[in-house]
């Protein structure tokens, strides 16, 4: 793990998945491994054999008034009450805590899409006059990130990751870099997306419905990351430190077990093991890990290019202290992440 310094902790957590909104629904999930994937309707993709993971327990009226809700996108919403359950969760105490010293990294793939589509079919079927402004803040990827910043009063970084399956990986590493570099003391990190109809279409037209597009899923996984020293100072509940996260672009041809070896790094008495993106599918990768348990929170939820948010935050949830686990993310062509996490107390 890392030196006292810049010792990194996990110290609050969020979930919305198709398991339900919190943490609780999330690790009752894991517990019972049971799979909460929905069919697609038949009328969506024009044949039966489809499933996916709706977030349908979340109801943005039980957190904020419809007309406020109106302005943003579904995706938003997920990232809007996701950072306020996290930084909750972390016992944080915001009228003490200069709001510039916090930060929001998000992983997305899909944020806006579906008022991207309503925004362009306005343009393309009645001109200038059918665009809809208020739509238009929320075609953008960083729009949930964003929009959470607005919302909780967070001015530190605010960086939106599109990664492929490893957006939400992606988003996490640079938030432990900008810690290190002090440009923040608090910075929520993870993923978000959503699923709509018209993704399932896109998928079919692309023919991934039965590849890489499979069983897609919805929601958001949020980590509060926070300086070790930050965190003891006020006391703050430990659920994890975060160690150095590896990466690697690509498995080249040929020297597999090499790359494999790299994103690795040095062997660690890992007690479980979570798989992301299309990790669980790469048998060079899963040729290589040692015994222990694992949790693929795709099989359970639903998968996203923002899901590996949610497959960390599991990770924590299902860590003893002193327990090692190690977290593997994967796209179909690269890249690939590794990210060690020591559950509880470290000292």
């Amino acid at each position: 793990m890392n030196d006292n310094h810049d010792k990194i902790a996990v110290t609050g957590l969020a979930a919305i998945s198709s398991a339900g909104v919190g943490i609780g629904p999330l690790l009752e999930a894991i517990k019972d491994g049971r799979s909460r994937l929905q069919p697609v309707p038949e009328e969506i993709t024009g044949e039966t054999g489809h499933f996916w993971g709706r977030a349908e327990a979340f109801k943005v009226s039980d957190f904020m008034p419809p007309l406020k809700a109106r302005k943003f996108d579904r995706c938003s919403l997920f990232a809007i009450v996701a950072a306020g359950m996290a930084l909750d969760d972390a016992g944080l105490d915001r009228a003490a805590t200069d709001p510039a010293r916090i930060g929001i990294l998000l992983g997305c793939g899909f944020g806006g899409i579906a008022n991207s589509e309503e925004f362009l079919r306005g343009c393309f079927t009645r001109g200038a006059d059918g665009l809809a402004p208020m739509l238009f803040p929320n075609t953008v990827p960083n729009a949930p990130a964003s929009n959470a910043s607005i919302e909780h009063g967070l001015k530190g970084p605010n960086v939106t990751m599109v990664q492929r399956f490893c957006s939400a990986e992606s988003a996490l590493m640079m938030a432990c870099r900008f810690l290190r570099e002090d440009r923040a003391d608090i910075i929520l990190a993870g993923g978000v997306d959503e699923l709509n109809p018209l993704m399932l279409k896109g998928f079919k037209a692309a023919g991934q419905l039965r590849g890489h597009a499979r069983g897609f899923g919805e929601g958001a996984g949020i980590l509060v990351l926070e300086k070790m020293a930050h965190a003891r100072q006020r006391r703050a509940r430990i659920l994890a430190d975060v160690g150095e996260p590896r990466t690697i672009g690509r498995l080249l041809k040929g020297a597999e077990a090499e790359g494999v070896s790299r994103l690795l790094g040095s062997p660690q008495d890992w007690s479980l093991i979570s798989l992301s993106g299309v990790a669980g599918e790469n048998e060079t990768i899963l040729s290589e890990l040692p015994s222990a348990s694992r949790i693929e929170v795709g099989k359970l939820l639903g998968r996203s290019l923002g899901m590996g948010g949610l497959s960390m935050v599991s990770l924590v949830l299902s860590l003893n202290p002193g327990q090692r686990a190690l977290h593997l993310a994967a796209s179909p062509e690269g890249p690939y992440y590794a990210m060690d996490f020591l559950g509880g107390p470290s000292v």
